[in-house]
């Protein structure tokens, strides 16, 4: 399936359907819809499915900005399989540039996370396994060549759908997974970094993915009920038996990340990161400097304020709010490498076009501009 970029006349009929859906009727307002506004090329909203558009109306009702409504009728285009949010006719993660991990991993700035292929609360299979499962394999055709994973999703599902969907894997493709949480029940996650453990949850993970050795293992947390040294030098021995490639760190300070690399070299940080939750920037600089990968993860900022600016920079561009999150990414440093996951194959499209999305310097400063002090829950 080709990407095909919106036309920008979309964004003209979208304005049209914004005046006149206040003076519409909510009932029969379908049949008017079609008569004003569709021209030929968006026969899609005449399907029978889109008579969910109704519900777009009805939100028209509520919303303030028009940019959001854009935003909603866009979406609506591509679960419908009608268009993309691309910038251009071929959008792969190719264009995001490529980032070379550990001296001899080289991929592309755009990898896809494997985490929402699971079960509700990411506990147990996905409802629909083999939507996960085209899923994976289209990110593989976009040229997405990093996954990342952890046996806690599922847990223990998404690494054995990665390997059911992609086993043998491509030459170039590399399977980044994590160790040292357990999952006792949905949306439930416990610590458990002991040595004893992670050698566990390596053996677990290498027959999941079908593989002999894992190219980056990551130590998914700190275990505070463990020393931290010795979580990382058991992935330091994991690693000289030939078991892993090279060794990341997630959920981690520099403290732990400069403690780590007197036991092990360290080729990545998995951090929660994104325009306007910042906290992590003092590791990102960090990461930079001495030539480690950062995967942020969480690239929504996750307040109204963020979300406004998000929506209007998304809008002008004529992009989705997460495709212009990620291209912030993709421009704030040569080292981050974004993981955006999804079970859609329509989503997995609309966040790898974000890497041919450029993102003009002013809206890159006024994204920036929008950051938040860390929350205290003592007041």
């Amino acid at each position: 399936m080709r990407v095909r970029a919106i036309p920008v006349s979309l964004a003209a009929y979208t304005s049209t359907i914004w005046d006149k859906c206040l003076d519409l009727p909510l009932f029969g307002v379908m049949s008017q819809f079609e008569k004003f506004v569709i021209p030929s090329e968006y026969d899609v909203f005449r399907s029978s499915e889109s008579r969910d558009l109704l519900l777009l109306f009805k939100l028209r009702h509520c919303l303030i900005q028009p940019g959001l409504f854009l935003f909603l009728i866009q979406r609506l285009c591509l679960s419908f399989g009608a268009i993309s949010m691309s910038t251009t006719p071929t959008a792969t993660a190719a264009a995001s540039g490529t980032l070379t991990i550990g001296g001899d991993l080289t991929v592309n700035r755009l990898g896809y996370g494997a985490m929402r292929i699971t079960g509700h609360g990411i506990w147990g299979p996905p409802a629909d396994e083999s939507a996960a499962l085209v899923t994976l394999r289209r990110a593989i055709e976009l040229d997405v060549n990093l996954i990342d994973t952890a046996d806690s999703y599922g847990p223990n599902v998404s690494e054995e759908l990665i390997a059911k969907a992609l086993y043998p894997y491509p030459a170039n493709l590399v399977v980044a997974t994590k160790g040292g949480w357990e999952r006792p029940g949905p949306a439930l996650w416990a610590h458990n970094a002991s040595p004893k453990h992670l050698a566990a949850a390596l053996e677990g993970s290498l027959k999941r993915l079908r593989l002999d050795r894992i190219d980056i293992y990551q130590l998914h947390a700190p275990d505070h009920a463990v020393s931290y040294d010795a979580s990382v030098e058991a992935l330091a021995r994991l690693r000289e038996q030939g078991k892993i490639r090279h060794v990341g760190l997630s959920n981690a300070t520099r403290e732990h990340i400069e403690r780590a690399r007197k036991i092990v070299p360290i080729v990545s940080v998995q951090n929660r990161y994104s325009f306007a939750d910042r906290e992590y920037d003092y590791v990102l600089d960090y990461c930079e400097r001495n030539g480690m990968a950062f995967f942020p993860w969480a690239p929504l900022g996750q307040a109204r304020k963020a979300h406004e600016a998000l929506h209007k920079v998304a809008a002008d561009l004529h992009a989705t709010p997460l495709q212009v999150a990620l291209a912030w990414l993709l421009k704030r440093s040569k080292a981050t490498l974004p993981i955006p996951g999804t079970s859609s194959v329509a989503h997995v499209e609309e966040n790898i076009a974000a890497a041919s999305l450029q993102l003009p310097q002013a809206a890159y400063d006024a994204l920036s501009a929008v950051h938040h002090s860390p929350i205290s829950l003592r007041g």
